[in-house]
């Protein structure tokens, strides 16, 4: 196992190397003048405009441009706005309140999803069947800012059962209304695919040799079906966290959320490269980690699964 994590570990590298090489060469490829504006209605002096090329390396090739930036990211440094503010610190505000935020929906899909796809793929076709097929087809279709928009209205001006926004301090329990609209895709997503799972597994000879053998209901179903048919799910969850964080724009944007979704979306309409550059290298590493610890859980839940 040990050699394994190494491995996998020497293997990230080159991975973090070129997607964040992409990261940078299509943010900082995109065309348009990153200075229109930051004057006001005059355009800004040629003299400003050489100070702040020179300050981001824009005169340089670009291969030298993700050598340098590559260089203080390995020391911390995530860069500086156009005004002069810090990267890290503007990260270090939103990154927080959206990691809690993916951790609610994250939750929320592996608790509803996982035990609405268990029922329908033990008990097979039947009302509790069609009403999970039926409800996760609704969800699918409907537009996550739609579903966050009848959240909104319904339970939070009409019945008042959730505050309508979130306030700055964005506490676990305010966010659980935003959690639930972030989640509402994924788990449906993650209900059908635990249904079809369970219903093929079920089949297996594993599990008739289990039920041969006398063993309880609930030793069968926890552990010879379940840990089999939970890897197709645990391999989803794992890497939608890293989709969780990124895709929250939408969700931080009904629901008043300074998060990293925020974050981003005002760093592309400024066109402030370092800020959209510095929060996706963030979500690589998210996604990397994640899925290292995806590969890890398969020898857990599959004892055929040996890592040597």
């Amino acid at each position: 196992m040990g050699r394994y994590v190494a491995r996998r570990l020497l293997q990230l590298i080159p991975v973090f190397i070129g997607t964040t090489f992409l990261i940078y060469l299509l943010v900082w490829a995109l065309p348009g003048d990153p200075f229109a504006g930051k004057c006001g209605e005059r355009p800004c002096p040629e003299s400003f405009v050489a100070v702040m090329r020179e300050k981001f390396n824009m005169d340089d090739p670009l291969f030298i441009q993700y050598g340098k930036y590559l260089l203080n990211l390995l020391q911390g440094d995530f860069g500086e706005t156009f005004s002069g503010t810090s990267v890290g610190t503007l990260i270090s505000n939103a990154y927080p309140v959206t990691i809690r935020l993916a951790l609610i929906a994250l939750l929320f899909e592996a608790l509803i999803g996982v035990i609405a796809g268990i029922l329908t793929g033990l008990r097979g076709r039947g009302f509790m069947d069609n009403l999970v097929l039926v409800s996760t087809l609704f969800l699918i279709a409907i537009p996550t800012f739609v579903t966050g928009y009848l959240v909104q209205t319904v339970f939070g001006l009409q019945l008042g059962w959730i505050a309508p926004t979130v306030s700055g301090n964005a506490s676990w329990g305010e966010l659980l209304a935003p959690g639930f609209v972030l989640a509402s895709v994924s788990m449906a997503y993650v209900a059908r695919l635990t249904r079809t799972s369970i219903a093929e597994n079920k089949r297996a000879d594993f599990v008739r040799t289990a039920v041969a053998k006398g063993q309880p209901q609930h030793r069968v179903v926890g552990v010879h079906l379940l840990r089999n048919s939970a890897i197709p799910v645990v391999t989803f969850l794992g890497t939608d966290l890293g989709a969780l964080m990124g895709g929250a724009i939408v969700t931080e944007g009904i629901f008043n959320i300074n998060g990293i979704g925020g974050l981003v979306f005002r760093s592309i309409a400024r066109q402030e490269g370092t800020t959209v550059t510095g929060v996706v290298v963030l979500l690589v590493i998210v996604y990397l980690v994640m899925n290292l610890l995806v590969d890890l859980l398969y020898a857990v839940l599959d004892p055929r699964i040996r890592y040597d």
